[in-house]
């Protein structure tokens, strides 16, 4: 080998060297801002903490020995400085009364603003903000990926602030995952989720929101893997964009069968009214609940209470809820808005105004 080939190798392999050092360096060096950038699962829930909260509450409820009253507990999430808390709509919609318990245990008094049952949320309206709360940081969930690591924290069985760690394990567009909620765009998480988890946030390892628990998927009753958790854009679109009508009321669509039971009219199409909330539209608006629940063909049906014929002019059947809920969405503050009943054999007319 020629003097002039040993030295053309040996720089070459030089340079090789040089160019494996670089990038061995650059490995370190990322790796140090990747570590600086990255943090904690005990470092995001120190930061999130201070923006969960604990929701407690009562309400009435109707049984086939008459109305009944009950406690609710559940979680949710400071979104603004001025007293916004998302939560789930099946934990709040039908509350006679709300307090809403910060970290260190101060309570406040909320009252429902806006909901969509249809994705199972609800916004709240605090009557003020304790000190030493914190805001909590809004994600855009369409950069969220199936495989990420993510929190929940929330009031399992009541127990304020607990925390649980998963991945996000499907993402499932509305209407396919769970009919009763179509309007819910959904992750599914294996982080766990219990009894009073629902309506709590669930954050990114950023620490920002990404969703607001809604259920989990069990046969034994405790969880099982399988949580679902509304995304946050499906949240700010139905709770902070479009401001979702809070009727403050449940019941049950009126089919043919159950009105020739009932001995209504023919071709009769109504909402039958079972519970209604207290200081809810529903009940400004004058609208009488259910007194007792019947067992008819196998199917439990609230009796004693107003029907609803028509809101708005639009006949109330089941082919028309999401209509309804759309022109009354429409409506500004303290419009008018009417609402036709069956009462007693006496078809009467109702008018309110929005809240």
């Amino acid at each position: 080998m020629g003097t002039f080939e040993m030295v053309t190798r040996w720089r070459h392999r030089g340079f090789a060297a040089l160019v494996l050092i670089a990038a061995v360096v650059g490995m370190v060096l990322t790796g140090r801002a990747e570590q600086a950038d990255a943090q904690t699962v005990r470092e995001v829930f120190q930061k999130v903490e201070p923006s969960v909260v604990v929701i407690r509450g009562r309400g009435r409820d109707v049984t086939a020995s008459g109305q009944t009253r009950y406690t609710e507990t559940g979680s949710g999430v400071l979104i603004s400085t001025d007293g916004q808390v998302m939560t789930a709509s099946h934990v709040v919609h039908l509350l006679d009364e709300i307090s809403v318990e910060f970290l260190g245990g101060e309570t406040v008094t909320a009252q429902v603003v806006a909901s969509e049952p249809a994705a199972d949320l609800s916004l709240l309206k605090l009557d003020r903000v304790p000190p030493g709360a914190r805001v909590a940081t809004m994600a855009d969930t369409n950069t969220v990926q199936v495989g990420e690591q993510v929190i929940v924290v929330g009031a399992p069985y009541g127990l304020g602030h607990s925390l649980s760690v998963g991945y996000i394990s499907a993402r499932w567009a509305p209407n396919t995952i769970y009919r009763t909620m179509p309007l819910a765009e959904f992750f599914q998480t294996d982080a766990v989720i219990n009894t009073g988890n629902s309506g709590g946030p669930m954050f990114s390892m950023k620490g920002e929101v990404i969703g607001i628990v809604s259920h989990n998927i069990s046969k034994s009753g405790g969880s099982e893997g399988l949580g679902f958790v509304v995304t946050l854009n499906t949240a700010r679109q139905l709770l902070l964009e479009k401001r979702s009508f809070w009727s403050g009321l449940e019941g049950l669509t009126l089919t043919d069968e159950l009105a020739d039971l009932l001995n209504l009219p023919d071709r009769a199409a109504g909402f039958m009214v079972k519970t209604i909330a207290k200081g809810s539209p529903a009940d400004q608006i004058g609208l009488r609940p259910a007194t007792q629940l019947a067992t008819i063909s196998g199917q439990e049906v609230p009796l004693g209470g107003d029907i609803l014929l028509a809101v708005q002019g639009i006949p109330a059947s089941a082919a028309n809820l999401a209509r309804i809920r759309d022109a009354l969405n429409q409506l500004a503050p303290d419009a008018p808005f009417t609402v036709r009943i069956l009462r007693a054999g006496e078809v009467l007319e109702l008018t309110g105004r929005m809240q």
